[in-house]
């Protein structure tokens, strides 16, 4: 299944669809419904006051002052005074309450996002590159939390406020009216117009950035190998690359936010001013129009044309959303392949040959990552209780996608894998990895302790204090691990394995793994970077495991295979029964002078 996420600028919701975007954002606020009825009303009632405000200073000039009633503008300022004072209050709650609105809904959706990476299969991680979905759930998700929280109040406030400017525009004076608005329809025209260039421009400096963290990432990741191989030169040039793309792409999207929009907005803004001034002293010198009149009207003016200059710059910030939802929903839309079948599809399977023992059957199966690139040809294989299996085969010859196959990491193209006689879909993740151990040959640990990261997964000791666990380990006959570690099981692990050895890793994977007991132990170069005396006290332990348990051996020091029950030799897309030991070598060898 193809799980590349879209890094084009083609994108679901259509830059001049507003309608198709707002649907787009409600289901993130649809746990938000009563605190945004409650910042829309305070809203209405700041917009409310701040368009009242216009018409009592045009009643007062033209009733109060211009008749020298003193104690009438007092009365009227005191009003005036009680408005703006309820405009200030109902701005703060707006404020809050959308501000609150905003938080809530990033810390939500960086958890959707988070909990469908965690759903997602590996293959999804083959296919993308990490800085890249850490940028969408970091830059992305806060684009959209200043939208929430700033953007679309202002946006909604100035809304309203270009509605009731207008509607008092063409209230006071219908001719007067038409001509200041007429300027704003030809700034609408433009506006839809230059929509879907702008956020495809936002689109681009979105996908820049995360291509920059790509970048970043990398390098910080393989910093030894660049210092070993002296590569520091490369991997400048590479991030000067990325950061010179990033930055015309930012530099391209500012331009289209501010620099086209901006000074069109001001100009029209200033035109339509031009147009009430001079027809307004017109219909004033012949009898038409008041002094007071005109200053409202200015004032409306001014109320209708200045939000709309600030939803210019929001609108970017809007396209900006719209961009970064795009990305974001790119993740949330990925459904994965390796699903649980359910009870009414699961169906009972006897092993070929007759072989009641069998916990792992491999039927008739074909896997390749890529579509049209098979790395496993109709292969069948059976393995029973108990026994002890290996696989080897030239480097690249599909051993460790067999191990992953085994351990259901992922699922074959055709034909299928059954475990315990079921379908191995059939089982839920959780009941899996307990039956199915993993011991991969780079393993991977979490920040924290040794005895975190042995814990792992593992519900049964879970809750465990250090002193408990040692003591179930001591009877499990691996203490003499922990031992190797400077302060036990207390010893301070980081995420990226650099307080310790890659042999005390392997060490820990292997703890974490036999602990469980599981019924198929699979063991990926699992000693690869131990020592022989350690690896020869690995195979004692392992030697205590259930006698059921059956184990999968991959390994390239053919000692470690040598006890095996069966060797299968895996190359060029086909396994094969090796028969003895010396057959294994031989076609081992026979098979690298081939490949």
């Amino acid at each position: 299944m193809n799980y590349a996420l879209n890094t084009t600028t083609s994108r679901k919701t259509d830059g001049t669809g507003l309608m198709s975007a707002i649907k787009a954002f409600l289901p993130l606020l649809k746990d938000e419904k009563m605190k945004m009825v409650i910042a829309f009303i305070a809203i209405l009632i700041n917009s409310s006051m701040n368009l009242l405000a216009p018409v009592a200073v045009g009643y007062a000039i033209d009733t109060f002052i211009q008749s020298h009633d003193y104690d009438g503008v007092i009365k009227f300022s005191g009003l005036l005074f009680i408005m703006y004072a309820v405009s200030l209050v109902a701005s703060y709650i707006q404020t809050k309450t959308m501000g609150g609105v905003g938080q809530r809904t990033l810390f939500n959706l960086r958890n959707a996002v988070f909990n469908k990476l965690q759903d997602l299969p590996v293959s999804f991680f083959n296919q993308n590159k990490a800085g890249d979905l850490i940028s969408r759930i970091n830059n992305d998700t806060d684009k959209l939390n200043q939208f929430f929280s700033h953007a679309l109040l202002q946006f909604v406030n100035n809304a309203f406020m270009i509605l009731g400017a207008g509607i008092f525009i063409l209230y006071l004076n219908i001719r007067l009216g038409g001509a200041t608005l007429l300027p704003a329809e030809a700034l609408l025209v433009f506006t839809v117009a230059i929509s879907g260039y702008v956020k495809r421009k936002n689109a681009l400096s979105l996908e820049s950035t995360g291509s920059m963290s790509s970048e970043i990432q990398e390098s910080l990741n393989n910093f030894k190998v660049i210092v070993a191989f002296n590569r520091r030169d490369y991997f400048r040039k590479k991030f000067n690359e990325v950061n010179e793309k990033n930055y015309k792409a930012s530099m391209q999207a500012g331009i289209v936010n501010t620099v086209f929009l901006l000074p069109l907005y001001g100009l029209i803004s200033a035109s339509a001013q031009l147009i009430v001034l001079a027809l307004g002293i017109y219909l004033i010198s012949i009898g038409q129009f008041s002094v007071g009149l005109l200053i409202t009207f200015l004032t409306f003016v001014s109320r209708f044309y200045d939000p709309l200059r600030q939803i210019a710059s929001l609108w970017a910030q809007f396209q900006v959303a719209v961009a970064a939802w795009d990305r974001i929903t790119d993740i949330l839309s990925m459904k994965t392949d390796l699903v649980v079948l359910p009870e009414s599809k699961i169906v009972k399977h006897q092993p070929q040959g007759k072989l009641p023992n069998s916990i792992l059957e491999f039927q008739n199966v074909h896997f390749g990552y890529t579509e049209g690139q098979e790395i496993l040809h109709n292969v069948s294989l059976n393995l029973q209780y108990g026994k002890t299996y290996a696989l080897v085969g030239p480097t690249g010859g599909g051993k460790t996608t067999t191990a992953s196959l085994m351990a259901r990491l992922y699922d074959p193209v055709e034909g299928t894998i059954f475990f315990n006689g079921k379908d191995i879909r059939s089982y839920k993740p959780a009941e899996r990895t307990q039956k199915i151990g993993f011991i991969l040959q780079e393993p991977f640990l979490f920040t924290g302790t040794v005895k975190d990261n042995i814990l792992y997964g593992n519900e049964e000791y879970q809750n465990h204090t250090s002193e408990q666990l040692y003591e179930v380990l001591k009877k499990e006959q691996l203490e003499d691990l922990i031992v190797r570690f400077e302060k036990g099981l207390d010893t301070e692990v980081s995420g990226s394995g650099e307080t310790i050895s890659l042999g005390q890793k392997q060490l820990i994977a292997f703890i974490r793994a036999v602990l469980r007991k599981p019924e198929l132990l699979i063991l990926d170069e699992a000693t690869a970077n131990i020592d022989t005396v350690t690896e020869q006290l690995l195979e004692g332990i392992l030697q205590k495991l259930p006698k059921t348990t059956t184990r999968v051996i991959i390994a390239h020091r053919l000692n470690t295979i040598e006890n095996a029950n069966e060797i299968f030799f895996v190359n060029s897309g086909q396994i094969t029964r090796a028969g003895s030991f010396k057959h294994a070598v031989e076609m081992l060898m026979h098979g690298k002078r081939d490949s």
